[in-house]
């Protein structure tokens, strides 16, 4: 509603400097016709063409201003110019005329109104420019000239002043008209791309929901369970929904719509993890150390659920119950678009001997394919207690922005 209002109100202004310009163009004829008349002894044609300019041209600009149907006020105004500035310079000299500057100022604001027809306008502009010089000879010549020789360098002034103040008002206008196209082409842009925002956060909100929603039917599903094991394997499936779901709640959420903060998501994930599979009362410590790096969605995703395999791995088999212990997650920027990630914990570990290729465990198997996934490579640290590994990988490009 305010950019319609903004827009509604500077188109006003832009018909209020028009009228304006007008209004002064009918005055400056009006002025120049009675100093002809009175100061310089040009008393024929050129002040009735004059003063007959400034009242047709009054009156238009009035209708114009009434909201009287009329035919579009810059076209007629220059139509009205182009005939008035034809007739004095053929009236004053020809094509040795001082008023030939007002002419070609005429002109160039008729060109500038009218691009849509610049094909005839060029012509029709010749064949008047032929006719003036034609009347440099005096078998050709069917009028005369009414300036006095007394009054030429005076009708030479002000004809040059009238052409300035017509070429400054022209390219003042169209100064207007520039500016105001691009400030709406830029409205325009801002509206577009506001409304992809808000359409992107709406993507990304009933995305969460609906992860959130499977996140639910799958606890729902788990309490109709009473194996242990299938138990577990739902709960496992459900945390790796949730940690896909936080990605985009962060995305709706933040102004950014296409990159996340990704130490506050690492925070929160652990934090969940930690609640849902050991309790609030844990005596597992958790030691973050993350940059501040924003990751796009096609990163975000596969390295959340990478950390989440890890994590649970390590509170699940890491470590006895009530047993104290912790886990580090580090991520390091090496370069443009490459990361470390040491992530691991310092409980019971697993034999060396057991790898993704032999054990039938599915985290170990998601951990190795979502590094390849992140074109990544991961090694395991044996050197440090419990599970340890150095994951290199880099940031995916996004598909879609």
């Amino acid at each position: 509603m305010e950019h319609l209002h903004s827009e509604e109100l500077n188109k006003e202004n832009k018909i209020l400097r028009i009228l304006r310009a007008s209004y002064l163009s009918s005055i400056l004829a009006l002025f120049f016709g009675m100093v002809c008349f009175i100061l310089i002894d040009v008393t024929k044609v050129i002040p009735h063409v004059l003063v007959g300019f400034a009242c047709l041209n009054f009156l238009t600009t009035y209708f114009l201003q009434k909201k009287i149907p009329i035919l579009h006020l810059s076209t007629l105004s220059f139509s009205l110019a182009l005939i008035g500035a034809f007739a004095i310079t053929l009236y004053s000299g020809g094509i040795n005329s001082p008023f030939i500057f007002v002419l070609f100022v005429v002109v160039l604001g008729g060109y500038l109104n009218s691009q849509k027809f610049v094909t005839g306008y060029s012509a029709f502009v010749f064949l008047l420019i032929l006719l003036v010089f034609t009347q440099s000879f005096s078998e050709f010549k069917i009028v005369e000239n009414v300036v006095p020789l007394a009054s030429k360098s005076i009708f030479s002034l002000l004809s040059i002043l009238i052409a300035i103040y017509f070429l400054i008002n022209i390219f003042s206008v169209n100064l207007i008209k520039t500016h105001q196209a691009l400030h709406d082409a830029k409205n325009n842009l801002e509206l577009q791309l506001n409304e992809k925002e808000t359409l992107l956060k709406e993507v990304h909100h009933r995305i969460k929901n609906n992860l959130q929603t499977v996140s639910s039917l799958l606890s729902l599903q788990s309490r109709t369970i009473d194996d242990i094991s299938t138990k577990g394997l739902l709960k496992n499936t459900q945390n790796r929904v949730i940690s896909m779901a936080m990605v985009h709640e962060m995305l709706y959420m933040r102004k950014d719509i296409a990159r996340i903060e990704y130490k506050p998501y690492v925070t929160e994930l652990t934090a969940f993890l930690m609640k849902s599979i050991k309790g609030a009362d844990s005596a597992v410590q958790f030691r973050l150390d993350i940059p501040d790096i924003k990751l796009g969605i096609d990163t975000a995703i596969p390295l959340g659920l990478l950390i989440n395999e890890t994590i649970t791995n390590a509170l699940k088999y890491g470590f006895n119950e009530n047993e104290k212990g912790e886990i580090y997650l580090k991520i390091e920027k090496i370069a443009e678009e490459n990361y470390l990630l040491y992530i691991g914990d310092n409980g019971k570990g697993f034999s060396e001997n057991i790898t993704y290729k032999t054990t039938a465990s599915l985290g170990l198997k998601l951990i190795h394919n979502l590094t390849r996934q992140l074109r990544g490579t991961i090694t395991r640290d044996l050197s440090k207690k419990g599970t340890n590994y150095v994951i290199k990988f880099t940031e995916i490009s996004q598909s879609i922005t």
